[in-house]
């Protein structure tokens, strides 16, 4: 590509270098109110923001998942370490999934990891599959240099004026298949989990 690109690849690696998680010794150990849960969330994913009036959480997005049953309900308004946990959770999947995509990824993990005091924790989970995440990085830059020398060597023939955003586009379009296809691969594995819905309906009818 043209324009600028040394410097437009160093910025998109520079950029997959900021990225971090929010790591399980920074999660209050304590509970807290609504307010407090913001204002955690805003600080600790601020880089994430595209613009900076962006809102990463408010209280209304975290009533609605509690009212879809995403999040189980406060305690006395207050939301526990495994409330925050889920919240993270929720805040990466709702980018690319839908609320009954993620009700049934999280299900499990209420069900079983939930405030049950026993067994494997919640936390624990949270560490190991964020460490997974994090090694992955290098793995992501090297497959973004593949695309991006792959899209600079598009459109060659066109004028220079037009050759420039051809590219770019090019860039953006496979990409942009990539997270189709992995999005299309993460419905399918969500279908295999068992539906929480009619696990609840079968749960009433044998209250009944």
């Amino acid at each position: 590509m043209t324009i600028d690109s040394k410097n437009l690849l160093e910025s998109i690696l520079d950029s997959l270098n900021r990225i971090d998680y929010i790591k399980p010794a920074d999660v209050p150990g304590i509970d807290l109110y609504m307010d407090q849960v913001t204002t955690f969330m805003d600080s600790q994913l601020q880089s994430s923001k595209r613009y900076e009036e962006d809102k990463i959480l408010t209280k209304t997005m975290i009533n609605n998942y509690a009212k879809n049953n995403l999040l189980p309900p406060p305690e006395k308004k207050k939301y526990s370490r495994e409330h925050l946990l889920l919240l993270i959770f929720i805040y990466y999947f709702k980018n690319i999934l839908s609320i009954s995509d993620i009700k049934s990824l999280l299900s499990p993990l209420t069900e079983n990891y939930f405030h049950t005091g026993r067994g494997l924790q919640l936390d624990e989970i949270y560490t190991e599959v964020f460490s997974l995440e994090k090694s992955q990085i290098e793995v992501v830059k090297e497959d973004l240099i593949r695309k991006y020398e792959t899209s600079g060597q598009t459109f060659c023939d066109s004028p220079e004026e037009e050759r420039n955003f051809l590219q770019l586009f090019s860039f953006i379009c496979m990409l942009s298949f990539d997270v189709y296809v992995k999005k299309q691969v993460i419905e399918k594995l969500i279908d295999q989990l068992p539906d929480p819905e009619k696990k609840n309906k079968k749960k009433e009818r044998t209250a009944e």
